[in-house]
């Protein structure tokens, strides 16, 4: 382990920064194209304007370079999440507040990573909605997306998002398959209201990531944010149906985040996020649930954490947010024994799950940012390819990592 004012490292050894020429806030969207010229492009979604995504070579991870960058067209809209099958890249767009545009998700061909090209535009503005907040994107064939609609009428605002998807494979003409969302969310519902969570902490309740894996092509895996864990079979893609719910909160403040199943140890892995600053929302965790019977999952473990008191001083969020999803993609690398996530100004952590009952950490990183806003790093997002390269990047200023695992 070594430290430097509060920069800490153990078991990672820090190959490279490329600080993105100052634009260095990023969300929640990393992919990488393996580009027919041999190289490794990893594309980046921005956590705000005015940047769009910035495509960085890491073909040599001690050496990224920026090799194209997209500005977005209007100051209230964010790029948040992105995804890329081959030559197709798919950007997720979503608006500050309802009723603005432009809302939707966009399909770009980037067979020229330099020069990446508009394909197609899909409107999900409305009245009441603020576009798409995640897409999940990994066949070639389907997006599965977090995403308001036109015709969506929530039956409060924070409602307003519900699980989507979309046949991409006539890129230009994207057609709707299926859509859900929990009984009770829209107006005229035959169940609900929805019994909202204490004032102040009403995240809402909404899909984050809607992961699909081809060892379960019929299985949505959902964190619903204050509708906990939700898995839906889509079997029958235009009639999706839920299979279990686990629902952790209150007492636990919400935000149901990422759900990543270990399919061969029937485990599933979820995060919360931490969504207010200084310890505030304590404890947002990394859950490790029993999938054995899949009706009815069970909590069995948490990941270890530091103290909170002693992070909540660092400035901004701690507490869990991303985690690496085992991308079912060419060029990603996947364990079922080691978890990886994100945890604000707690850095970049691994978990081994060895033994799923007491997880332990193996791995940290902890970057110093000159010049963040609160004092300290924001690690957002991770993404990690078959070399074993691990990328971390921060949420505001601190731009791209590249690291090397140690352990």
């Amino acid at each position: 382990m070594a430290a430097a004012d509060n920069a800490m490292i153990w078991n990672f050894k820090l190959l490279s920064h490329n600080a993105l020429e100052g634009f260095g806030g990023i969300g929640e969207g990393m992919s990488m194209q393996l580009a027919k010229d041999g190289r490794r492009i990893l594309w980046l979604a921005h956590e705000s304007a005015p940047i769009n995504f910035t495509a960085v070579d890491v073909t040599d991870p001690k050496s990224p370079k920026i090799v194209a960058r997209r500005h977005l067209p209007e100051s209230h809209m964010r790029s948040n999440s992105l995804e890329t099958v081959g030559d197709i890249l798919a950007v997720a767009y979503q608006t500050k507040e309802p009723g603005l545009k432009p809302a939707g998700f966009e399909l770009f061909d980037i067979s020229t990573p330099e020069e990446p090209k508009s394909i197609t535009f899909f409107d999900c503005s409305g009245p009441e909605s603020r576009g798409v907040h995640q897409l999940w994107f990994t066949d070639g064939e389907t997006i599965h997306m977090s995403a308001g609609a036109p015709d969506f009428r929530p039956s409060h605002p924070k409602d307003d998002q519900f699980y989507r998807s979309f046949d991409v494979r006539n890129p230009s003409k994207p057609v709707e398959t299926g859509r859900w969302w929990l009984p009770g969310q829209q107006i005229g519902d035959n169940e609900g209201p929805l019994k909202r969570h204490p004032e102040g902490t009403d995240s809402g309740f909404r899909p984050h990531n809607t992961n699909v894996y081809p060892e379960r092509p019929d299985r949505v895996y959902m964190g619903y944010l204050d509708g906990g864990m939700i898995v839906l079979d889509i079997a029958d893609k235009a009639h999706p149906k839920m299979v279990s719910r686990w629902d952790y909160h209150p007492p636990n403040v919400g935000f149901t985040h990422t759900v990543v199943p270990f399919f061969d140890r029937d485990l599933l892995i979820v995060s919360d996020e931490c969504t207010r600053n200084d310890g505030a929302d304590w404890p947002k965790l990394v859950w490790i649930v029993d999938n054995r019977y899949e009706e009815n999952p069970v909590p069995i473990a948490t990941c270890p954490m530091p103290p909170v008191d002693a992070f909540s001083r660092r400035g901004g969020r701690f507490g869990a947010h991303n985690l690496w999803e085992n991308l079912p993609k060419e060029g990603c690398w996947k364990s079922d024994r080691f978890v990886f996530g994100t945890f604000f100004n707690g850095g970049m952590r691994a978990f081994d799950l060895q033994n799923p009952y007491q997880p332990k950490e193996v791995a940290y990183f902890v970057p110093e940012v000159p010049g963040a806003p609160f004092g300290s790093c924001q690690l957002n997002d991770v993404f990690i390819d078959d070399r074993g390269i691990v990328f971390t990047v921060d949420r505001f200023v601190g731009g791209l990592y590249c690291l090397e695992m140690d352990f």
